[in-house]
């Protein structure tokens, strides 16, 4: 069933589910960007309509809401430890398609992975009620199409804003009696076709070919490009490493609580062993594990490539290298290789 709600309208549906939800949507922070006099846009609970950005691309992903920058995961003391509390009120979460099957990656990732579930990421995951934000076409960074992540039927509700209102698409029968009273409409919500931008993933048919894709020259122009801040995988609607770090409580080492922080792979260090020896030490080393992990690795693993075409990571990046133009590289890379051993 789908409705038609005026802003006020709206305001007071939402102002009853906050009763029983609370509700996330992209918010914009006025004056808080990385360059001067600057706005960043990231999720964070609304309590009005005129709070959610719709017609911007958040700065961070929608991730954040259920896999935070940091996390407590448990206290401890010498005796024992517990696991820390939950948040316990059910979700509303406005996000685009990508950012919507982007949770698919992490799921399988936290949830599905050899048999192990995380705790803290499937205790947020089970609140979540996906309220898909209709895209209006995304920027010149989007390459959603390309990957296949444009359209998604994961959603209880889907919504068109616009000028004089709302159009709401209610999938989920038990957020119908919100609606009551609220005049009928023949909404059903249009998804991306085409993006400004593109990218082919390239085909790499076996062993020989990565191996020396892995080894190509290509590589090593992020030596001198990168600066290895690691904000393209904060920024990432997929990305899932962190890092745990003690925090003690006065003077007893045995007394506080651990907290899971996102780490990078792009951040030189992260990859160091026991020992002190490092597999990847320098910049381009690590952007191409970074991509061959986006676009190879992780398809092989789960049969869909890992990244969902949102460009956070090429907005984010202070050397301004682009994503896309990144995988072009390696795709012509992987022909030529291709080419050299008759394949």
């Amino acid at each position: 069933m789908s409705y038609f709600v005026t802003t006020e309208q709206a305001n007071q549906v939402l102002s009853k589910l906050l009763e029983t939800y609370d509700v996330y949507a992209p918010k914009r922070f006025p004056k808080q960007g990385r360059f001067s006099d600057t706005d960043i846009i990231r999720y964070a609970k609304v309590e009005k309509v005129d709070d959610i950005v719709y017609d911007e691309k958040s700065d961070f992903p929608a991730k954040e809401v259920i896999n935070p920058i940091q996390q407590a995961i448990f206290y401890f003391t010498e005796d024992e430890f517990r696991a820390s509390k939950g948040h316990t009120r059910p979700i509303l979460l406005f996000a685009r398609p990508c950012d919507i099957n982007a949770q698919k990656v992490q799921a399988r990732i936290f949830m599905d992975n050899g048999g192990y579930q995380d705790l803290y990421y499937a205790r947020m995951r089970e609140l979540i009620n996906f309220v898909l934000m209709e895209c209006p076409g995304g920027d010149d960074t989007c390459f959603c199409c390309s990957m296949g992540t444009n359209k998604t039927d994961n959603y209880v509700m889907a919504v068109r804003f616009g000028e004089d209102g709302l159009k709401v698409e209610v999938k989920d029968d038990k957020f119908a009696p919100y609606f009551e009273g609220a005049a009928a409409d023949d909404f059903t919500p249009k998804f991306v076709e085409e993006n400004q931008t593109k990218v082919t993933v390239p085909e790499i048919p076996d062993k020989d070919v990565l191996l020396a894709l892995k080894n190509h020259p290509m590589w090593r122009e992020f030596d001198k490009r990168c600066v290895s801040c690691g904000a393209c995988t904060i920024a990432c609607s997929t990305c899932t490493c962190f890092t745990t770090r003690d925090i003690v409580y006065g003077q007893n080492p045995e007394v506080g609580e651990r907290h899971r922080i996102a780490a990078s792979c792009q951040i030189d260090g992260f990859s160091d062993i026991a020992g002190g020896f490092g597999y990847r030490k320098t910049a381009g080393d690590r952007m191409r594990y970074k991509v061959l992990h986006k676009f190879h690795d992780y398809k092989v693993r789960f049969g869909e490539d890992m990244c969902v075409g949102c460009g956070r990571c090429t907005s984010r990046c202070p050397a301004y290298i682009p994503i896309t133009a990144t995988v072009g590289k390696m795709a012509a890379a992987a022909e030529e290789i291709k080419k050299e051993q008759g394949k």
